[in-house]
Formats: structure tokens, C-alpha cells, sequence
């Protein structure tokens, strides 16, 4: 029998594996970026992840209305996009800061559905957060305003692929997450081929991009799934609030990026924000568990 306190214990620990799982292969990821560049990174990541899914859930076996195939596009071809910008960003800013301020995508959908007054604080937070994040005319240690406009685009697709994926939400999580990553491979290959061409298919990259895949979507995907079964949307969704400081410290580690003390403090706002603004959500159903899946 499961003991109560590993009960409590395992979606936790689920989440937690999630993000430090998405975490690692995306850092991982990077270290491909002088063979086949952002955009041949991003192909192998999508591609592969879409396969894995696809031989995982075997989406076929549900039926599809024409409708909920039009909104699958849609849901598809924004994660793809989102994949496209955050790879492009991560050329010339932190790991820990593209994050943060991709953030800012799910942080806005959530402010302007919302009407309640604390929103009103997790608002502030998160715009202190990104002011001392955006190069508005202080300095920011020179973050790269090219690196900061693609993050700020991930934001937006992050945004159009959350409200896309509400009209999907009807669906078995496996079967729209299959398909929507194979929009967005669909998406995003092209872009990949057209910048790495034959590279992409030297076996040491294919082996990589099959490991990154595998690490960043498939096991991170498993993980929420269990811990979705388990927690309310409002405490996923403060766990999951911790991706911008897991993914400075592996930024840290892995790629040896240093975040000065401002940046530092911004990421902790842009959490805060994230923890309160899941806190204190009116309770709605569960997301898909690949609403997390940024990176």
C-alpha cells in the first residue's frame, strides 16, 4: 500500500522532475546551436518530440471533426512558433532570462481573463520583473535587444497557443498534444532544413536531437501527466513558477551564463508574479499537461 506521505510526496516531485527535465534538455539544446544553428536545433527538438508522441499516443485511434482539426492547426503552428522564437532568443540572451520573459505571455492571458483585485499586484510584479529585464534605455548589461525581441515573441505565441489550446481542450491531452506538435514540426522543420540543410543529418546530430527531444517533451510530458492527476490547476501552476530560476541555475552549470544580481532579482519577480497569479485563480478545469511545454 502507498504510504500517505509519499502520496503527498510524488506530484511534487513529478513537477519538479518536469521542469528540471525541460530544463536539462534545453540546455542541451544549445550546445547544438554551433553545428546546426537555433533554427536546426529547433527542427530536431520538434521534429523528434512530435515522432516520440506520436508512437506513444497513436493519435489516429481518436476521431477528429473538421472543426477541432482547424483549431489543432492553429494550437500547432503557435507552439511551433513559440519553439522558433524562444531557440532564436537563446542565441544572445541567458537561459534564465528568455525564460522569465516568455513568462510574460501566460502571465498576460491570465491578467485580462481575470477580474480579481490581487491581480492587480501579480500585475506590478510582473512589470517590475520585465523593466529591469528590457533594455528601456538603463543598463541591462548589455542583454542583446534582438535576443530580447524574440523572447518577448515566444511571450506572444505562448499566449496564442494557450488560448488556441482552450479550444482543444475537449480532447484527450495525448491525442492534442500528438497532433499539435506535428503542426508544429510541420511548422518549423522547413525553417531548419533551409538553415542546416545535410548537417541535420550527420548520425551524432540525429542521436542528439533524438536524446533532446526525448529528455525536454516525452519524460517532461509523463511527469505532469501524474502530477496533473493529482494537483488542482493552482498549485501546478505555482510549481511550475520555478522554471526561470531552474533554468538560470542550469543556464549556470550546463552553459556556465552568469546572471548579474538585477537579472537575478527580476527572475524572483517574475516568479512571484507567476506563484501568485496560479494562487489565487479562480478554479477552472485541468490544462493540458504540455501547457508548460516552453522550451
Amino acid at each position: 500500500m502507498t504510504s500517505p506521505r509519499w502520496a503527498q510526496a510524488l506530484p511534487l516531485l513529478a513537477v519538479l522532475g518536469s521542469v528540471v527535465a525541460l530544463g536539462i534538455g534545453t540546455s542541451f539544446a544549445k550546445q547544438l546551436f554551433p553545428q546546426v544553428g537555433s533554427l536546426g536545433t529547433t527542427a530536431l527538438r520538434v521534429g523528434f518530440s512530435a515522432l516520440l508522441l506520436l508512437l506513444i499516443w497513436r493519435p489516429w485511434r481518436w476521431p477528429l471533426s473538421k472543426a477541432d482539426a482547424k483549431s489543432l492547426l492553429r494550437y500547432g503552428v503557435a507552439l511551433g512558433c513559440m519553439n522558433l522564437m524562444f531557440y532564436q532568443s537563446l542565441q544572445s540572451i541567458p537561459f534564465g532570462v528568455a525564460v522569465a520573459i516568455e513568462f510574460s505571455g501566460p502571465l498576460a492571458v491570465a491578467f485580462f481573463t481575470s477580474r480579481q483585485r490581487i491581480d492587480t499586484l501579480w500585475i506590478a510584479l510582473a512589470a517590475a520583473g520585465l523593466g529591469l529585464l528590457l533594455p528601456l534605455g538603463h543598463d541591462v548589461t548589455s542583454l542583446d535587444p534582438v535576443g530580447v525581441g524574440f523572447a518577448l515573441g515566444a511571450a506572444v505565441c505562448w499566449a496564442t497557443y494557450i488560448l488556441f489550446g482552450k479550444k482543444v481542450g475537449h480532447l484527450h491531452a495525448g491525442h492534442s498534444v500528438a497532433l499539435g506538435l506535428t503542426m508544429a514540426a510541420i511548422t518549423v522543420v522547413p525553417f531548419g532544413i533551409w538553415h542546416a540543410g545535410s548537417a541535420l543529418l550527420q548520425p551524432h546530430i540525429l542521436l542528439y536531437g533524438l536524446g533532446v527531444a526525448a529528455v525536454s517533451s516525452a519524460i517532461p510530458i509523463s511527469l505532469e501527466m501524474v502530477a496533473l492527476k493529482r494537483l488542482t490547476p493552482a498549485a501546478f501552476g505555482v510549481m511550475t513558477s520555478m522554471e526561470p530560476a531552474v533554468a538560470a541555475l542550469l543556464g549556470l552549470l550546463v552553459l556556465g551564463e552568469q546572471l548579474t544580481g538585477v537579472q537575478w532579482l527580476a527572475v524572483m519577480l517574475v516568479m512571484g508574479a507567476a506563484a501568485g497569479s496560479a494562487a489565487t485563480a479562480k478554479p477552472e478545469p485541468a490544462r493540458h499537461a504540455a501547457d508548460e511545454l516552453v522550451m
